[in-house]
């Protein structure tokens, strides 16, 4: 009679790490930074179509870097438990604390309790009056929730851009200068030290306006950021800007 195989749950725990950060390494890096004008989402992302920052409530954005059909399916997730508990309650009882709360819920008990646990990491940004009340939540696969001051950043050159966003990074800054930041950092986080072209259509950017009422979530077109990035005329954010995605 074979003997059955056996692991320890501490071995389980680790394999289960290992391989979750071998699959968010693979993602391009996601910038979230406070700023005069809200909050900035930017990401380096070729597709048009599959989005990787989005909107969830009001107030709060959501940013994610790892397995697509994961991290979407925390986003939709999100919008339903925020639109339940905006009907059931008040649009105001709706908080980025709130949600970061439910998402390690969920993260959590799929990281002890399945066998694969999801390959992502994710920002929940709520936009406040002012920076001193913006709130950054950052999640890790395994339910962890860390409330990041400033700026996140995430994905497989996590370190790098952190390090590169550090040294430019000032409170109040013009959204304009958030924006130049993020690509600076983002262009100078390959693995082997070179400094990389990230071209405008490469990039999906976003912000929580600052303010606003009602829905604060707006994109930049690849045209604001091209324009910014090429000659740097204007640090305000895009006039006339596209209208906000609509919750699902």
């Amino acid at each position: 009679m074979s003997m059955p195989m056996y692991a320890s749950a501490e071995q389980v725990m680790r394999d289960k790490t290992d391989y979750a950060r071998k699959g968010i390494a693979r993602g391009r890096s996601v910038i979230v930074m406070s700023c005069e004008e809200g909050v900035l989402l930017i990401a380096e992302n070729p597709s048009s179509t599959l989005h990787k920052v989005g909107e969830v409530y009001d107030r709060i954005g959501f940013a994610a870097v790892g397995r697509y059909n994961e991290f979407e399916n925390l986003r939709q997730a999100g919008i339903r438990y925020a639109d339940t508990r905006g009907f059931s309650y008040d649009r105001r009882d709706v908080t980025g604390r709130g949600l970061a709360n439910a998402y390690a819920q969920t993260l959590g008990t799929i990281f002890s309790e399945a066998l694969k646990p999801y390959e992502v990491e994710i920002c929940v940004a709520e936009v406040g009056a002012d920076i001193a009340t913006d709130q950054l939540y950052r999640l890790t696969f395994d339910g962890s929730v860390v409330d990041e001051p400033g700026f996140v950043a995430m994905g497989g050159q996590s370190d790098a851009v952190t390090a590169s966003v550090r040294e430019g990074y000032a409170e109040a800054m013009p959204i304009g200068d958030a924006i130049r930041l993020a690509v600076h950092a983002l262009a100078n986080s390959a693995p082997d030290g070179q400094v990389r072209e990230v071209p405008s259509r490469n990039l999906e950017a976003a912000v929580l306006e600052r303010g606003k009422v009602g829905r604060s979530f707006r994109r930049f077109s690849a045209e604001y950021l091209d324009d910014l990035l090429g000659n740097g005329k204007s640090d305000a954010p895009e006039p006339g800007g596209s209208a906000a995605e609509p919750s699902e």
